[in-house]
């Protein structure tokens, strides 16, 4: 393949493959020396496995009206991601638009196929140290048609497949930090490592058995809050700063060049939400309806909050302010939509676009940071705020899978558990966001060159361009 005659691809190709091998042959290592070999031939004759054919209780204690709520759920949550892809096109400038929906797009395929072959054994497939699944689910084994150790009334295969979703979005928020500069085979690279590194053990700390953060710690995540948006956000911003600001930063106005398409794409993900929120309740009960309500509410308060403080401070409101506003109350629940009262839905929406827009618009300048499209303003901030509100307004009452109720009923447990979490969470994703792009700058480098940023990623990156120029009826 004339591909890999270029020395620098195929170098890099290989030091992929050969990161992604050490990572596999790591984990499998640790499973060797932690699992029994009696157990494991156990297990082998008598087929009890944990989430997988052959599990007792068989097809029996399925409930169809659960699992075709969650497949619902779970191409709700698949479609969030093209909806991202126009929300961060529409921001952009028009000769960046074909990379930046395309940095989103082609996750939908790498992180699928990683997710297949080791993300969901690794996030949620036995237990390493609270920190990592292992290898016993490699490429699906034994995840079949039965309930698995996660949910009682739908398939494993399906409580998989809902989850991949997640895998898939996370990633590609990063994107939104960098986009307009970041050569898009190091953007690949640095994508294929991040999950690795980053994604699947956080997946397992906040969610898996045994996870550090979640069971041993007691902090609670509805549907990503640490590990979607904090991580994400954090990782964003590491990375912008490791590329440095575009060119002209400060002295150009980067303006929105297609409004119509950040308004389409902050419709597909409020629409989107709803599965991602509703859906982690795992079946169609009143769990899941209070998860909608609280999703809905938070994202409606937080619109209104932001187009008032641009009433206040600009005498109109904005479409992209309306927009970004709906989107940061969407962060903030996300953590808390199945922990917390409805009532708190209101503040925790009408609270977050303040703090955000202070972040983006005051300490982003301060700071001179070129965070591009605010990954980490929106998602870093707003799942921090949404973290730290579920440990505020949580009760046990809602979902007793919190420990202990929030502050605000005079218990300080919760509280204190999400905010280490979040430093947590935090501290992962800047470690593992360093060693992916360091790893990524020893075979490429991160940043295209100034000639490529002029004429346009989508140009010097893809050979296209989103409006040619037509001639006649062409």
């Amino acid at each position: 393949m004339k591909v890999f005659a270029n020395r620098e691809i195929r170098n890099l190709f290989q030091a992929v493959l050969a990161v992604w091998a050490v990572a596999l042959a790591l984990t499998q290592g640790i499973v060797w020396h932690t699992t029994h070999a009696f157990s494991f031939a156990l297990l082998l004759v008598f087929g009890r496995q944990e989430n997988g054919y052959g599990q007792k209780g068989g097809t029996d204690m399925l409930n169809s009206g659960d699992t075709g709520f969650m497949m619902i759920a779970t191409a709700f949550v698949f479609f969030m991601t093209p909806g991202l892809a126009f929300f961060y096109g529409g921001l952009v400038r028009r000769k960046n638009v074909l990379n930046t929906m395309l940095s989103s797009f082609f996750i939908m395929g790498l992180a699928s196929l990683m997710w297949v072959l080791v993300g969901y054994s690794l996030s949620f497939s036995g237990n390493c140290g609270g920190v990592i699944g292992n290898l016993k689910s490699f490429c699906m084994v034994n995840v079949g048609w039965e309930p698995g150790a996660y949910a009682d009334g739908i398939p494993a295969l399906l409580f998989a497949a809902f989850q991949m979703m997640f895998a898939i979005i996370t990633p590609a928020l990063i994107t939104g930090s960098v986009a307009g500069r970041m050569r898009f085979k190091a953007l690949f690279a640095f994508i294929a490592l991040w999950l690795l590194i980053v994604y699947f053990p956080m997946a397992h700390m906040v969610w898996g058995k045994g996870g550090l953060l979640g069971e041993v710690l007691g902090s609670v995540d509805f549907a990503g809050g640490n590990v979607v948006h904090i991580s994400s956000g954090v990782s964003g911003l590491v990375l912008s700063l490791m590329l440095g600001k575009r060119r002209g930063y400060e002295k150009t106005a980067y303006r929105t060049h297609n409004i119509p398409f950040v308004l389409l794409g902050a419709s597909i993900l409020w629409f989107g939400w709803f599965g991602f929120n509703a859906g982690s309740a795992l079946g169609a009960n009143g769990l899941a309806v209070h998860a909608f309500m609280t999703t809905n509410t938070s994202a409606a308060c937080a619109m209104l909050s932001w187009m008032a403080i641009d009433m206040i401070r600009d005498g109109k409101p904005t479409v992209i302010g309306a927009c970004t506003g709906a989107v940061l109350g969407l962060v903030a629940i996300t953590p808390g939509a199945g922990f917390v009262p409805l009532w708190s839905a209101i503040i925790i929406g009408i609270v977050v676009s303040p703090i955000c827009y202070f972040m983006m618009s005051v300490v982003k300048k301060r700071f001179g940071y070129d965070d591009a499209l605010d990954a980490f303003g929106c998602h870093g901030v707003g799942g921090i705020w949404g973290g730290i509100a579920t440990g505020i307004f949580a009760q046990k009452s809602i979902n007793g899978v919190a420990r202990w109720d929030g502050l605000i009923y005079g218990d300080y447990r919760l509280f204190l558990a999400q905010v280490i979490s979040i430093v947590a969470t935090i501290a992962v994703a800047i470690v593992g966001t360093l060693i992916c792009a360091s790893i990524v700058k020893l075979f490429t480098p991160l940043r295209v060159t100034e000639y490529d940023e002029r004429m346009g990623l989508d140009e010097s990156q893809h050979g296209e361009s989103a409006y040619p120029s037509f001639n006649g009826l062409d």
